[in-house]
């Protein structure tokens, strides 16, 4: 068995390492008597009907032409991947195989993946590689709480990994830094106080952090890093709603290099819901993350990877 341990928001992590899991995997092929052909490249699939000996009906016939021979069989499961992370072998080919036979494939992007911004935008806080804080990050209608990671091309970090699934190019996150506070009371509380805003924030912040963000106030609301009992009402107001709604748009991702998943994929409307067989080619199956099924962090991709394929698997 393999050993884990629960994070925030169900998330289960291996307590080894990965190649846990894949003995694990080997293990049960070898079991279930699975044929395996590594360094094995797929180059033709054909298909045609035919009608099997109790004459029960059409059913489709693959031939697979291979670098290690030819196979054939009434059933064929795609279960390639998406595009996420090429350096471990991942193609483009599960959707070559959709577009071949005429399978519908809806856009694809990549997913829980760091965030970048234009460098110029970014310059004052590329030299701040490494600082987090907790914080709720929203992205369209969906928020999440947890670590942000400031990086030296932008945001990274779980929280923003799970918002990037959503993110739309060209709008802004909306980051909550203080998630556990009401700033303007906190900063009306000490309207007195003759401490810098930002070494005021080192309370929930690190400084270089707190002086990068107060230093950029004055660019994105006029407002100067001074003594708090220099500001008025109005000041503190536009202060805590910065604190609490501070918005940057990206410029992109780091891309399918860095992506832990792929958005997009094999349209499930195209396939059966209990088997994942094509609605509309008898015995061709799409399982996995070629399939358009994003998860959040945690395990919950594997679970589909697996739980999908188990469906197909009891189908076919």
């Amino acid at each position: 068995s393999i050993t884990f341990h629960e994070k925030t928001l169900g998330q289960l992590f291996c307590d080894e390492e990965s190649e846990a899991v894949i003995t694990m995997l080997r293990s049960e092929c070898e079991a279930a008597g699975v044929k395996r052909f590594m360094s094995c490249e797929v180059e033709e699939i054909k298909h045609t009907p035919y009608t099997d000996e109790q004459g029960l009906g059409k059913k489709a016939k693959f031939y697979v032409t291979t670098s290690r021979g030819e196979f054939e069989a009434v059933s064929l499961v795609i279960a390639t991947g998406g595009l996420s992370i090429p350096k471990t072998g991942a193609t483009p080919y599960g959707y070559h195989v959709a577009e071949q036979f005429g399978i519908p494939i809806t856009k694809l992007k990549a997913g829980l993946v760091p965030l970048t911004f234009a460098p110029d935008d970014w310059k004052p806080y590329s030299e701040l590689t490494g600082v987090s804080f907790d914080a709720i990050v929203s992205a369209g209608k969906q928020s999440f709480r947890e670590n942000v990671l400031v990086t030296h091309r932008g945001l990274s970090g779980p929280a923003i990994l799970q918002a990037s699934s959503y993110w739309q190019h060209g709008t802004p996150l909306h980051i909550n830094m203080l998630p556990d506070a009401d700033m303007e009371t906190v900063l009306t509380e000490n309207k007195t106080s003759k401490k810098l805003l930002s070494n005021f924030l080192t309370t929930w912040f690190a400084k270089s952090f707190a002086d990068v963000w107060c230093a950029q106030l004055v660019e994105t609301a006029k407002i100067e890093n001074k003594p708090l009992n220099q500001y008025n009402d109005k000041q503190r107001k536009q202060i805590a709603a910065a604190l609490h709604d501070w918005q940057i748009t990206p410029s992109g991702t780091m891309g399918y290099t860095k992506a832990e998943v792929t958005c997009g994929g094999i349209d499930t409307h195209a396939l059966s819901s209990k088997t994942m067989e094509c609605n509309d080619v008898s015995g061709l199956y799409f399982i996995g993350e070629v399939v358009d099924v994003t998860g959040w962090l945690g395990g919950y991709n594997f679970q589909w990877a697996w739980a999908s394929g188990y469906a197909a698997g009891q189908a076919v």
